[in-house]
């Protein structure tokens, strides 16, 4: 029996479907069910009959897919999958920044710790990051965390001033201007697509910045037929399935997640004949950082 085999005979038996952030190595991707990014999935595994839900992306993930689903079973194929932008606040620290600023609205962005989301008002993903500052009276100061980026972004877009937290995402801050200028050289009728995790020089020469979900959508509907993708380079498997007459570019060999990239089939395997690694999140915790998603939900 190959390892495909095993994988989708296990499934079958424990009643277990597979889901896949867009970062996922290829062969990760290929045999999962449903593909998307952080929330999307989340989302996803709350509407499945399934009660056993193989999450592939890293533990902040996991977790959120753990606080909208608390009766299933979520497993991560590999432990030590974090994200290091997560990891940039704690709540102890997130507690004290509040106390500094009495009153403030925190928003996080999703790719942060569910006891952070906990300490959390309101939540935001990298498409709708605009619309929930917006969604805040002028007259209330805002505190934005984790990521520096995306924060500074929106601050631009909006002229909102916003306490902003110095996270960043080691990946897309490795991501060069002059990357993307030897892209357009090689490339010159491609469109630079960014993510707003991308730094300032990034977002300035780009044509649009767009989250990950955004750039598939983009992709597929625009007229235009070579693009050059300045984000995970996972994220360039789906484009190029969904768009086969299409050509994608990454911007770096440097624009890779060493954390997006630890599980394997193997460890899919493993995580179903072992049902491991078990993720869960403490009802206190679990209960208020639902309260942050749910309203960011509910504006969005």
């Amino acid at each position: 029996m190959s390892l495909i085999e095993e994988i989708n005979a296990l499934k079958k038996e424990r009643g277990a479907v597979i889901i896949a952030h867009n970062y996922q190595p290829d062969e990760v991707q290929a045999l999962a069910d449903f593909t998307g990014d952080s929330l999307e999935l989340s989302r996803q595994a709350a509407e499945l009959d399934e009660e056993v839900i193989v999450f592939c992306g890293v533990h902040f993930m996991a977790e959120t897919a753990a606080i909208l689903s608390p009766e299933k079973t979520i497993l991560l194929p590999d432990q030590f999958a974090g994200c290091p932008m997560a990891d940039m606040i704690t709540a102890d620290q997130l507690r004290a920044r509040k106390k500094e600023h009495p009153g403030c609205v925190v928003i996080a962005y999703v790719n942060s710790s569910a006891a952070v989301k906990a300490e959390t008002d309101l939540c935001c993903t990298s498409s709708n990051a605009m619309k929930i500052v917006q969604s805040v009276p002028e007259d209330n100061e805002i505190l934005f965390v984790p990521d520096t980026h995306l924060g500074h972004y929106v601050q631009e877009q909006l002229g909102r001033e916003m306490i902003i937290w110095d996270g960043y995402c080691p990946t897309h801050s490795r991501i060069r201007d002059r990357d993307i200028v030897r892209e357009k050289q090689d490339h010159p009728n491609a469109k630079v697509m960014s993510h707003p995790e991308c730094p300032q020089n990034i977002r300035d020469v780009s044509d649009y910045l767009l989250s990950t979900g955004q750039m598939i959508t983009h992709a597929k509907n625009s007229d235009e037929m070579e693009f050059i993708v300045a984000t995970e380079m996972g994220l360039l498997y789906r484009l190029r399935n969904e768009n086969p007459e299409k050509k994608f570019y990454s911007v770096s060999d440097r624009a890779l997640c060493p954390n997006m990239k630890k599980i394997d089939a193997e460890k899919v395997l493993w995580a179903l004949q072992d049902m491991q690694h078990l993720i869960t999140v403490p009802e206190d915790i679990s209960k208020r950082a639902r309260r942050s998603i749910e309203a960011m939900l509910e504006l969005s």
